[in-house]
């Protein structure tokens, strides 16, 4: 049974008013501290499933409070058997298979999200080795190197992020993971025709020739890779595996493309830079819906109408998007005879 403990800090009146409050809420446990003469600790130990409501409820009602914080933590275990405030069980009946909510609160979520989309030194410097890597494994046509350049590409958290963003309607958060992905993809793809331009790359390399070509089973792995990366954010369980089934996706072709482009092979480039963009648009497609599945929402209320608006132009955006480049896809094969 996944647990969480809020830490709620509040001015003495406003405690005693927040523990009347929470007696009403389907809680585990509740305790009070007087930390000093005019302030007040409540400790609530409640359900996972539970917390996204509680902790709106609480911030709604007295995030305006002057020494007002609201600290989350993830709890291991819990000891003895847990019982919720009326007495009852506060583990699931023997025949509920599956929690009310198997995911993660927004805020969690948010902060895991947002943390991975900070343009750093490392960021770049892991862009720059895994595209070094990838475009070897590419070149010596070793499939084991490639997924090597793929365990440590930094692909995942702008792609989530502007997912995320775009179903909490977060415009902030969005310009931030469109300026990130945009410079990792950029310092990608530059690195990749220096290297293809310096050694330059055999279009009939099994490596480089699979990643020129686009069929259906390309689109199902982004949209399946898209889904995977959402769900482990919104379930919390956040692994590697998780963030090379992204970079699948995006790091081979967009290295292939570079590579070919940097050689001189230009017709040919530009069957890796369609599968480059269907990609893309797919994963952000696939996360959108599944962030929307999850009934990932805004906090407040009068935020819900504008996320839904940005939610729903997205996923037209790249609906049309997806279709376009299937149409171009279908165009560029006619003319090559693939």
């Amino acid at each position: 049974m996944s647990l969480r403990f809020l830490d709620v800090f509040l001015p003495k009146e406003q405690g005693q008013a927040l523990s009347t409050f929470l007696e009403s809420q389907s809680i585990v446990g509740m305790w009070q501290v007087d930390t000093t003469e005019d302030q007040y600790l409540v400790k609530v130990l409640l359900l996972t499933s539970e917390s996204e409501a509680i902790i709106d409820a609480i911030e709604h009602q007295f995030a305006h409070v002057d020494g007002f914080r609201l600290v989350l933590f993830s709890v291991e275990a819990s000891v003895p058997q847990l019982q919720s405030q009326n007495g009852a069980s506060a583990q699931p009946a023997e025949n509920e298979l599956i929690e009310p909510s198997d995911r993660v609160n927004r805020q969690e979520l948010y902060q895991a999200i947002a943390k991975m989309v900070t343009l750093s030194g490392n960021h770049l410097l892991m862009v720059v080795l895994s595209t070094i890597i990838a475009a070897i494994g590419l070149l010596r046509n070793d499939s084991t190197i490639i997924i090597g350049a793929m365990v440590i590409a930094p692909l995942l958290g702008p792609n989530m992020a502007l997912s995320l963003a775009t179903t909490l309607g977060d415009i902030s958060l969005g310009w931030k993971a469109i300026k990130i992905g945009t410079v990792g993809i950029a310092l990608a793809f530059s690195i990749s025709v220096l290297i293809g331009y310096v050694l330059p790359a055999d279009p009939t390399i099994g490596e480089i020739a699979s990643r020129t070509r686009v069929d259906g089973s390309d689109v199902l792995l982004a949209i399946a890779s898209g889904m995977a990366g959402a769900l482990s954010f919104a379930s919390g369980a956040t692994s590697a595996i998780v963030g090379v089934m992204v970079s699948v996706a995006l790091l081979p072709p967009l290295v292939a493309f570079g590579l070919l482009l940097g050689s001189g092979e230009w017709q040919i480039a530009l069957g890796a830079m369609l599968l480059v963009l269907t990609n893309l648009v797919c994963l952000n497609l696939a996360g959108v819906l599944t962030f929307f599945i999850q009934k990932i929402r805004p906090g407040k209320q009068q935020d819900e109408d504008q996320a839904k608006r940005i939610t729903f132009t997205a996923f037209w955006l790249w609906l049309t998007l997806l279709s376009l480049l299937v149409a171009g896809i279908l165009l560029w094969r006619r003319g090559h005879q693939i």
